[in-house]
């Protein structure tokens, strides 16, 4: 008894230590520096805006940007900010705050998922592995509702992952009664972070899982390649899917997510007459998947190539994992329905998404936990021994980040050039790659493997660090977000701010207050001589190509100049305040840049 106790005190003790060094992992690489860069064009400041404009209106329910309706995403995301605005203030570390907090989680939970599926030491790789790849990184420091969902749905499938039975072979078992109404009431809450996908992709990721091992035994096509399609095909059977669907208990998923997000979703519904409704469900969730939107379309390997690249710099060992998985699988091994599991939650996503129209790659990072639990065992294999890389896989694969720290090293300089004067250093970046890819490379080759992982993910930290909480903040420097907002805010009188043609989340965030949108020059100048006629000081901001069609309608207002560079366009941003006229012998002349 004594030594069975003995043994759990010092399990415990390893999650515990395990945990520290993840909540210190996740805390460097995702708060470092995160209020230090403003808010990116154009997702982030719509999304903190909007939840600011409801803090100001002490208003829970409907969520706006620039004073109109915004349908866009439900309100688990606005209702986070406003906590940590309350908290914090109103400031960029408090918009991006909790989504550092839910990449933090969700590491946390793809390690103790993997220790229940596989090994401690598989949890910890692939907990490394998620918290140091780009994409998460990306989702980790943006004040986006990508973390927040992926933190729920990891949370969603663990609570499933831990109250099933998944050693034993013959009977895989549904979660008991009030684990499984847990399970579709944080579905609930992915619902209230981002529309129906947040209960479909789970329960469609269970569903699966459990249409492959409850299926009925069959000898047809043992031992040949195409048994898995096979399967794959006989788990759709109308009768086996119905019973299936059945076992996952229908009822209580579907009063359990309802008793979380149908009050809000009836309460806005209500409070904007419908409009909210028919903006999310059939703008932004029908039309996505049917059509391609704002251009964002893309062709079968939309998504691969997409996982590829964010889920780099691990997934240059996508070919050797896959093979080592299979044979895993092929060989019985007692973490089978472990891989199956992982498999589901990447496949279904990457399936269903590449039937919607409209893609991009954020669309995908929930299944970014489940492709590193598949990248984890194998790490954790390759640390081990249990599994070899030859000398030619070796070099492909750690010779592959040492090639991109290069391209990165040529690149990023030349790019500079163009867009960055003067930040040609940028490329320092690539220079991590290329040190620990070619460390990692020279370890590998004299069958180090394990140092040459534990070198890996020290550039990989790296690497993240330099890319996202160092270079954003040289670039920022070049964006004149502080030129065009004091362009726009007068210190002594009320200004009324209109936009001509062209208008930017950023520009209305740190202006702090709405900005009118108009697209004919006959409305804004309307706008612009009745406000001047109640006493305010109106402003309007456009760029220098829509300046020309406005500037023959101007010939009988008064109005001021200042212009200001357009961040990576070939373009100028110009604000017009009322002042002396302009002669008009500079009507044909550009407008001159003021930095």
């Amino acid at each position: 008894m004594s030594g069975s106790f003995s043994n759990q005190e010092g399990a415990m003790s390893q999650r515990l230590g395990d945990t520290c060094v993840l909540v210190l992992l996740s805390g460097l690489l995702f708060l470092t520096n995160l209020g230090g860069p403003k808010l990116w064009d154009r997702d982030e400041p719509r999304n903190a805006g909007c939840a600011s404009e409801m803090l100001q209106r002490n208003d829970w329910v409907t969520p706006t940007f620039n004073a109109q309706l915004r349908p866009h995403k439900p309100v688990l995301l606005y209702w986070g900010m406003m906590v940590s605005y309350s908290l914090f203030g109103a400031t960029e570390f408090a918009a991006r705050l909790p989504s550092a907090l839910c990449g933090t989680g969700s590491v946390l939970l793809t390690y103790f998922i993997g220790r229940r599926l596989f090994s401690r030491e598989a949890g910890m790789w692939a907990a490394i592995a998620l918290a140091t790849t780009m994409m998460f990184g990306v989702a980790a420091r943006a004040a986006t509702p990508d973390a927040l969902l992926i933190f729920l749905v990891t949370l969603a499938l663990g609570i499933y992952a831990f109250t099933t039975n998944f050693e034993d072979e013959e009977v895989i078992l549904f979660p008991r009664f009030w684990p499984s109404v847990a399970m579709y009431l944080v579905m609930g809450l992915a619902t209230l972070a981002k529309g129906p996908i947040g209960f479909i992709l789970p329960t469609a990721i269970i569903g699966m899982f459990l249409l492959i091992r409850r299926l009925p035994a069959s000898h047809v096509g043992v031992g040949r390649w195409w048994q898995p399609g096979w399967t794959l095909l006989r788990s759709f059977h109308p009768g086996h899917f119905l019973k299936t669907c059945l076992f996952m208990r229908p009822l209580t998923a579907i009063l359990s997510i309802l008793a979380v997000a149908l009050p809000w979703y009836l309460w806005v519904h209500v409070r904007t007459e419908g409009a909210w409704t028919y903006g999310f469900f059939i703008q932004h969730n029908v039309r996505r998947a049917t059509s391609s939107m704002e251009g964002h379309g893309g062709g079968v390997w939309f998504y691969p190539v997409a996982l590829l690249v964010g889920f780099f710099p691990w997934s240059v060992f996508w070919i050797p994992a896959l093979h080592d998985g299979v044979s895993e699988c092929k060989e019985k091994s007692n973490h089978k329905a472990g891989y199956l599991f992982a498999a589901c939650w990447v496949g279904v996503y990457l399936v269903l998404f590449t039937i919607a129209k409209t893609k991009l790659p954020s669309y995908i990072t929930p299944c970014y936990p489940g492709v590193a639990l598949l990248m984890g065992v194998f790490l954790s294999r390759l640390a081990a021994g249990s599994v070899a890389l030859s000398r030619l896989w070796t070099g492909i694969t750690l010779g592959t980040v040492t090639a991109v720290g290069v391209a990165i090293a040529i690149a990023v300089p030349k790019a500079s050039e163009v867009f960055l004067p003067g930040e040609a250093l940028l490329g320092v970046v690539g220079a991590v790659l290329i040190v620990a890819g070619f460390i990692a490379l020279i370890r590998g080759y004299q069958q180090r493997m394990q140092d040459s992982l534990r070198i890996l993910a020290g550039g990989a930290i790296a690497f993240s660090l330099a890319l996202f909480a160092i270079a954003p903040m040289q670039i920022n420097k070049y964006r004149g977000l502080d030129e065009i907002v004091s362009h726009l805010q007068s210190e002594d009188e009320t200004s009324t701010l209109f936009s001509f043609a062209c208008l930017e989340p950023s520009w209305v965030y740190y202006a702090g207050q709405p900005i009118e949108e108009y697209g004919a020059p006959e409305q804004v100048l309307a706008r612009w001589r009745e406000t001047l006629e109640s006493g305010e000081q109106p402003r309007i901001i456009t760029t220098q190509t829509e300046f020309q069609r406005l500037r023959p309608h101007l010939q009988s207002v008064p109005y001021r100049v200042e212009s200001t560079p357009y961040f990576l366009k070939d373009e100028t941003v110009v604000v017009l305040s009322p002042g002396e006229a302009e002669p008009l012998e500079l009507a044909s002349e550009a407008i001159p840049i003021i930095h």
